[in-house]
């Protein structure tokens, strides 16, 4: 499996730690930056993980800043991503199986790297479970592009 992995300069540690551990269990990594620590702006590194998932260069995607939800907003922002922000094992196995989200955010500033490797781990280890789910998953997909203006 293809991760594009990115981060802003609060997740830039955290995602290298992550990364190392993805490429150990097998799965290739797509580096979307940053390449330091040196500061930079989340939106683009969102936005760069979102588009790699979109566009077939990445399988799904994780993204980390200082909290996770910034980045998630970023990669939010591009038609067919379904970012969450995770905290857990829980939070990060849900997400897949109930949302079918393709990217994960993780928060360096809140989540410790031994939690952070086991969201990513039972993330990657999860199935859509599909059923139930499948209406309300597509209910967001069929939201990419519009406007929260148009009504107004």
């Amino acid at each position: 499996m293809r991760i594009a992995v990115g981060s802003d300069h609060a997740g830039f540690h955290l995602k290298q730690e992550l990364a190392d551990h993805i490429r150990a269990s097998g799965h290739e990594i797509v580096d979307c930056g940053a390449d330091s620590d040196d500061r930079v702006d989340y939106p683009d590194f969102g936005a760069a993980v979102g588009r790699a998932v979109r566009d077939g260069d990445a399988d799904a995607g994780l993204c980390v800043c200082g909290s996770g939800i910034g980045i998630a907003m970023a990669a939010n922002k591009i038609d067919g991503i379904r970012a969450a922000t995770v905290h857990d094992v829980t939070s990060a196995r849900l997400t897949k199986q109930h949302n079918d989200a393709n990217v994960i955010c993780i928060g360096e500033r809140l989540t410790g790297p031994e939690v952070a490797k086991d969201c990513v781990d039972a993330y990657l280890a999860a199935e859509f479970e599909g059923g139930r789910h499948e209406g309300r998953v597509a209910k967001l997909d069929a939201l990419d592009g519009e406007s929260a203006w148009r009504d107004i």
